[in-house]
């Protein structure tokens, strides 16, 4: 004890004992009246060492707050390290709450217990030199990506060996990922060959991970990641400190949770945009105050948010599919209740809603509005974002009661292609005046991103279904029916259950064409087309298979449906009015032969051959009795003797075209 802190103070204790034994002399000698010579040097003795002492203390007080000052610069990037990962949120602090408290608990020397408070903070520091996309990928990592993750030990440690701490951090760093059966990286230590510190980062970082919301996995139940740790007690992790752990954890929660916020919140005030005015329905606010480690977070987020979406959208061909794809990564950046796409037509100089999610899409789904009126007709005359308008507008414009909707602030922004306009993108909030110009200038870079993929998905679905529509008609085509009859009849299949085709056919179509030309017979084929459309149920299809020939499939139809269908299609296009020329009717008429799975064939190829020569058959019949003198009804086709007429031996078979 003297040695370490009194040593120093030896001489003033020789020197103090001497003037004392010269004042005793004097006294001795002199007498009593000397004795008050005695003090002057006594007081200076004292003065000179409380003075000393004085200086002492300030500079420890200085050596102190220097300290704090580099603690609190590694706590400030710690801290922005942290905010730095976006899924994370004050991960590192509640690592270093739950380290402290157990290395306590284990017995770990003060100094040591600093050494892993300061470990905790900086145990990530190296995830600096790990690409962002990395570390906020998804899904599972590639080999290379994992080689890159297994850095950052290193890179840490290496970044805090150059710092001359009193105590043990940068092993702590280097090893807080290794594994007590000595699988884990860098090295590869095994057990007792892992410093204690390392062993406790291990714990409390693992299960932190675990109750944390992360891009590749979802925030586990207390309960959930307490068994994990359990499991991986003897494997990945120290035994003894998961046994601590789980027992010191509910005041560790209780004491992280109390040290959520730093002691010194660092807020910035938010200025408002200066300059020009805002557009329709913005509303300004009073500055606020916001954490700067928030910022951090909000840009990072952003990021990544756009990178995402960037990716998602060039995963996706269709309209639904991309808007679908933006929506669920567009609410990472901007909040929403509602997200819409409005696609223009330039025909009719309207924008109607193509996609919707969110409150009350079922109600956006099906409004219409006016270029120039409501929201979306507001931005696409001016071509401008319109921030905080009232949602109702759209409503109003598209002829729809206003007082429907719960919403009460509004983000529209418009969708370019090469100076061409295309549609819009809105989203809705039940709060008033939530929207500000940061989420107008991300809405609006989504924008940018959105409008050329969009664009190309609705070229793709147009093209898709003129691919698989019949340019006369409308009607589906053969290519459709084909894809449509194969799943049907699969469907059917496993449902043990029932499909009817009818094949049918226009008659006398040679000599409407002949007649009256070819684009009087390109009409009556549209007015046979309409009419068998609205004569089928909304989920049954009618295809235009080639030249005067139709077919319709009929899912869930049996033998006896299927042929009172046949009549009904017939006496359908025999009611219709078709006039060639204007004043001249012409009476239209068709053939019709049914097939039925699974009676009449399992495949489609059987099914159509034996559907088009019932509809010969009943061709024949109906020219027969047409050129007698009394009409005779119309038998059925099971009615009908199987045998081959001669107009299926002068026909062959349809197959696929």
């Amino acid at each position: 004890m003297w040695h370490e802190n009194f040593l120093w103070s030896a001489p003033s204790y020789f020197f103090g004992a001497g003037a004392a034994a010269i004042a005793a002399a004097i006294v001795v000698r002199g007498g009593y009246w000397m004795a008050p010579l005695t003090a002057a040097p006594v007081y200076l003795i004292y003065h000179t060492y409380k003075v000393y002492m004085g200086r002492i203390q300030d500079q420890q007080h200085h050596v102190r707050q220097v300290s704090d000052l580099h603690l609190a610069t590694i706590e400030a990037l710690a801290l922005a390290i942290d905010a730095k990962d976006q899924s994370a949120q004050s991960h590192i602090r509640r690592v270093q709450v739950y380290a402290a408290g157990i290395a306590r608990a284990l017995g770990m020397s003060e100094n040591e217990i600093q050494g892993v408070k300061t470990a905790a903070l900086l145990h990530d520091i190296g995830k600096l030199a790990v690409p962002e996309h990395i570390l906020s990928k998804p899904g599972p990592l590639t080999q290379e990506e994992f080689q890159k993750i297994r850095i950052h030990p290193q890179v840490g440690a290496e970044i805090i060996s150059g710092v001359p701490f009193p105590y043990p951090v940068a092993p702590l760093i280097l090893s807080h990922h290794e594994r007590w059966d000595g699988k884990g990286y860098p090295v590869g230590l095994k057990g007792e060959e892992i410093p204690l510190g390392a062993r406790i980062l291990s714990v409390v970082d693992y299960f932190d991970a675990l109750m944390s919301e992360r891009p590749y996995h979802r925030a586990l139940h207390l309960d959930a990641a307490l068994g994990l740790l359990r499991q991986e007690s003897g494997k990945a992790l120290d035994p003894r400190v998961v046994q601590a752990f789980t027992g010191l954890y509910p005041r560790l929660a209780e004491e992280a949770e109390s040290r959520q916020e730093p002691a010194r919140k660092l807020t910035r005030v938010a200025p408002l945009a200066s300059g020009a005015q805002p557009a329709v329905g913005l509303v300004h606010e009073s500055p606020a105050r916001t954490n700067v480690f928030q910022d951090i977070a909000l840009a990072h987020r952003e990021i990544y948010a756009l990178y995402e979406i960037a990716q998602a959208m060039g995963s996706s061909l269709g309209v639904a599919d991309t808007m679908a794809l933006i929506s669920s990564k567009l609410s990472n950046l901007v909040p929403f209740a509602c997200c819409a796409l409005f696609l223009y037509d330039d025909e009719s100089e309207t924008l109607r809603c193509r996609f919707a999610t969110g409150v009350e899409a079922d109600l956006m789904q099906h409004l219409t509005v006016r270029n120039g009126q409501g929201l979306t007709g507001w931005v696409a005359r001016n071509r401008r974002p319109l921030v905080n308008a009232r949602p109702s507008a759209d409503y109003e414009a598209a002829g729809q009661p206003s007082d429907r909707t719960s919403l009460h602030s509004a983000l529209v922004c418009p969708l370019l292609f090469n100076d061409r306009f295309i549609g819009t993108i809105a989203v809705y909030h039940a709060e008033p005046s939530v929207y500000t110009d940061d989420h107008r200038r991300l809405l609006d870079r989504i924008s940018e991103q959105a409008a050329a993929v969009i664009y190309n998905s609705i070229v793709f679905e147009q093209t898709q279904e003129d691919s698989l529509t019949d340019p006369l008609t409308g009607l589906p085509n053969t290519r459709y029916m084909f894809m449509h009859l194969t799943r049907e009849l699969a469907r059917a299949e496993r449902l043990k259950s029932e499909v009817s085709l009818l094949v049918m056919d226009l008659d006398s179509f040679k000599h409407i064409n002949d007649t009256f030309g070819h684009h009087v017979g390109d009409r009556a084929l549209r007015e046979v087309a309409v009419v068998l459309r609205a004569a089928i149920r909304p989920y049954d299809i009618c295809v235009r298979y080639a030249g005067d020939e139709f077919i319709v499939v009929l899912s869930g139809c049996g033998c006896d449906e299927a042929e009172r269908k046949r009549f009904e299609l017939q006496r359908a296009v025999d009611d219709l009015r078709f006039e060639p020329r204007p004043g001249k009717a012409l009476p239209l008429a068709i053939s019709v032969g049914a097939a039925v799975f699974p009676h009449d064939g399992a495949s489609y190829e059987t099914l159509l051959s034996t559907a088009d020569s019932r509809m010969y058959r009943d061709k024949a019949r109906r020219k027969q009795a047409a050129g007698a003198p009394a009409p005779e009804a119309r038998e059925s086709a099971k009615d009908v003797a199987p045998a081959v007429s001669d107009v299926d031996l002068q026909r062959p078979a349809i197959g696929i075209l």
